[in-house]
């Protein structure tokens, strides 16, 4: 082998090496180089635009539906809600049928709201609804919850043939219990339970899609179910505290001791 050769075969054993090198510290570089580190989430803070309150957090505080948070500093809620009282205190009602309805009816339809996991402030619906009379309405709705035919009959309720159980007091309140329950399993909010009943579920489901918005206090919706929850609320509101709305009944309802309670 010349020279030449002999320096080729050099040089080319020294590439082979030097590259061998080079991979060699790549290899070992990657394998003990730290992992990335993830990004961390970007918190973004934003002013509420609502101070909510629940039961708890004023002492013998009633101006909430089913324990859940109203807004309360907003002054569209409460325009909404003062109207709401106003319209039935005693300057505009002048009368205490409501009251002594309720001491009627309540102590039959507590129970049963307890025995279905109803919240207690669903007893005031048909107060609103039907001012606990069991007249039919235009639209064919009977009974002191309001069921139209179709739909007391998906909850149980015998309609026709001579037979109208929507005017039963248990049978259609077990009925009316059914029905919300259904609906706070589709909304998972009592609120939204109880505009569905006034209003439909179908008929909520697509005002919620259409606005992007579930809170009912912020929601677009007919003039009925518009102030529907803030006439539950009002009317829970006067009954608990009868003589700040001017009722000087001696004696309003009060809550019967549960041995006195009983359904069928």
């Amino acid at each position: 082998m010349n020279r030449n050769e002999v320096i080729k075969v050099h040089l080319i054993t020294c590439s082979v090496i030097a590259l061998l090198v080079v991979l060699s510290r790549l290899i070992s570089n990657s394998s003990i180089s730290e992992p990335p580190v993830a990004a961390q989430p970007v918190i973004h803070t934003h002013p509420l635009k609502f101070v909510y309150f629940t039961r708890n957090t004023t002492e013998n505080n009633t101006l909430n539906f089913a324990n859940e948070a109203i807004p309360v500093n907003d002054k569209h809620v409460d325009l909404k809600l003062a109207r709401q009282l106003h319209k039935h205190d005693f300057s505009c009602i002048q009368s205490y049928v409501l009251q002594r309805r309720a001491a009627k009816w309540f102590p039959v339809i507590e129970p049963i709201l307890k025995a279905y996991g109803i919240p207690d402030d669903f007893k005031y619906i048909p107060m609103v609804e039907s001012g606990f009379c069991v007249d039919v309405s235009p639209k064919g709705a009977a009974g002191i919850w309001q069921f139209m035919p179709g739909t007391a009959r998906t909850y149980g309720l015998r309609v026709g043939h001579g037979v109208d159980e929507r005017m039963d007091l248990r049978k259609s309140t077990v009925a009316a219990c059914k029905y919300i329950r259904e609906l706070y399993g589709e909304f998972k909010s009592w609120t939204l339970a109880a505009a569905a009943y006034n209003n439909g579920e179908i008929q909520l489901a697509r005002a919620i899609n259409k606005q992007n918005e579930d809170n009912y206090f912020r929601m677009h919706l007919n003039r009925e179910t518009g102030v529907y929850v803030y006439n539950i609320i009002a009317m829970k509101e006067i009954l608990s505290k009868p003589a700040k709305y001017g009722y000087k009944m001696a004696s309003v309802y009060t809550r019967p001791s549960p041995e006195l309670l009983a359904y069928n």
